[in-house]
């Protein structure tokens, strides 16, 4: 079984998200998931997996929403 750099993307997208839920300070939780949430929005357009690309997308929208919103407090 070979790997090519899109497979390799997949994976560490997936590993950056399991990663994201190992954390305990949200806004950490975020920042890293978003990362992740990126990877997998690069990894759905080069498939093309669109709805991939485009759920991930929301999420980082909601986690930047929400870390702003954090930061003004």
């Amino acid at each position: 079984m070979t790997c090519n750099f899109i497979d390799l993307l997949g994976y560490a997208a997936s590993a950056t998200i399991v990663l994201s839920f190992a954390l305990k300070k949200v806004n950490q939780i975020r920042v890293i998931n978003s990362i992740g949430c990126l990877l997998f929005v690069i990894y759905g357009i080069l498939t093309p997996a669109y709805p991939v690309a485009v759920a991930n997308g929301a999420i980082i929208a909601i986690n930047v929403y929400y870390l702003f919103k954090q930061k003004k407090k």
